[in-house]
């Protein structure tokens, strides 16, 4: 078992406030099960618990919370299968379970929280374009659904979605327009052949979406590494047609095509980096005006980094996974296993130095990730336990990673989301 109790001295500490949290890679799924009530069993009961299985255990999943709740004490229940499990084992040192088995699981309890579990049918989504109301009404009743709504907003939101669940984005909006103070960290499901959904609420399977809205004393705060660096000038979109941009312009000069813009680009690089541009090559789109970011963790959030999915060779335009506007600010991107551990460990130091003691923190990060991105095993959760090393760690390998970049949520791919967990007010 891992955990962490606040000691009396500390600032933010709020009384009785403790997370445990615990990770078996048997493939038996009673066996995990048991390997995990052993590490976490006795104290009190958890105000929520977060399970996280993996993709192995898709044909038995049913079986896994009821096999859970009569070992364990949590009021509430919320999890998702993934394609990988990230999790703190007996040692305290969390690590990352790609392709094997894995379950892991975290109490939490949060004196002064305020909790709202909910599950979404998926085909009943409200519309975007009427009211914000209807969206709110998705998260349930009580006070902080009612508060998540309201002009202050939730504190935050975690939050899993089943593969098959449709319009993903649609729902993602329409959370954002109805709590858009909220942040918003989770991910995709594991998809899987077995007859029911992927996801975990209360003491069931379920498919659509499930979650829970977090405020209080409580709070969640994001950090969402990219694993980009840019090359070459910032770029204005002079021309573009939805998800497709025809014409760009660098400070003002005349307008060229993305393609010719990016071949006066590749005299500058390194043999390496040319090589890179063959099959990790990207594109930022900004989400702030990026002549008045502060700072390199800074600069790198005001780009929400989306796939080149075509190239026109008529015309030099490339199709972007992004609808396009005249007016915004593009950069092209690299990435690889080097930049993605720098961006990582600045933007946990940045954390670290804003928080330096979270209660918990959760990893949703993309398949593409791990061993096939950083050559080594452990490669999102080593860096965090280095700068968090007192704090317990759980997660998954996800489809597709929730969260927020230059303030509003965003469904991403080859993402790591992290969400630490600290007092609200400290």
């Amino acid at each position: 078992m891992s955990g962490l109790s606040l000691p009396p001295w500390w600032p933010g500490r709020r009384a009785g406030a403790w997370c445990r949290t615990a990770l078996a890679t048997d493939p038996s799924l009673q066996a995990a099960v048991d390997d995990v009530a052993s590490q976490l069993r006795g104290g009190e009961a958890a105000d929520l618990a977060l399970v996280f299985a993996s993709a192995s255990y898709a044909s038995d999943l049913p079986r896994l919370l009821p096999l859970l709740r009569q070992k364990l004490r949590a009021r509430h229940w919320l999890g998702c299968l993934g394609g990988g499990v990230v999790g703190s084992g007996r040692d305290g040192v969390p690590h990352e379970c790609e392709q094997e088995p894995g379950l892991g699981v975290t109490l939490l309890r949060l004196p002064g929280a305020r909790l709202q579990p909910f599950a979404i049918d998926g085909d009943q989504l409200p519309d975007l374009d009427g009211p914000a109301e209807p969206w709110g009404q998705l998260l349930g009743a009580g006070e902080v659904a009612e508060a998540a709504t309201g002009l202050a907003g939730a504190g935050s939101m975690l939050l899993f979605v089943d593969p098959g669940c449709p319009a993903i984005n649609d729902l993602i909006n329409g959370l954002d327009y109805a709590c858009p103070a909220a942040a918003k960290v989770g991910g995709i499901a594991a998809p899987h052949s077995a007859p029911h959904g992927s996801l975990l609420f209360a003491d069931r399977v379920c498919g659509g979406a499930v979650g829970c809205l977090i405020d209080g004393d409580w709070v969640l705060e994001p950090v969402v590494a990219q694993g980009c660096r840019p090359i070459g000038p910032v770029l204005e979109v002079q021309e573009a047609q939805r998800n497709v941009v025809l014409q760009v312009s660098e400070g003002g000069s005349r307008q060229t095509s993305p393609v010719a813009a990016l071949q006066a680009i590749l005299g500058g690089l390194s043999p390496g980096d040319r090589e890179l541009v063959k099959h990790s090559l990207f594109l930022g789109v900004a989400r702030r005006d990026f002549s008045v970011v502060d700072g390199e963790a800074e600069a790198a959030a005001a780009f929400l980094v989306r796939n080149l999915i075509g190239v026109d060779p008529r015309n030099g335009a490339v199709a972007v996974g992004e609808r396009m506007r005249v007016g915004q600010q593009v950069q092209f991107h690299l990435r690889d296993g080097a930049t993605s551990r720098q961006e990582l460990e600045q933007l946990l130091r940045a954390q670290a130095h804003r928080r330096p003691e979270p209660l918990a923190a959760f990893l949703f990060a993309c398949l593409g990730r791990g061993r096939g991105l950083y050559g080594r095993p452990d490669g999102d959760a080593g860096p965090c336990h280095a700068i968090f090393p007192a704090t317990p760690l759980a997660g998954a390998f996800c489809n597709g990673e929730i969260g927020p970049v230059g303030g509003s949520t965003h469904l991403h791919g080859y993402t790591a989301c992290f969400a630490f967990l600290v007092p609200k007010n400290a």
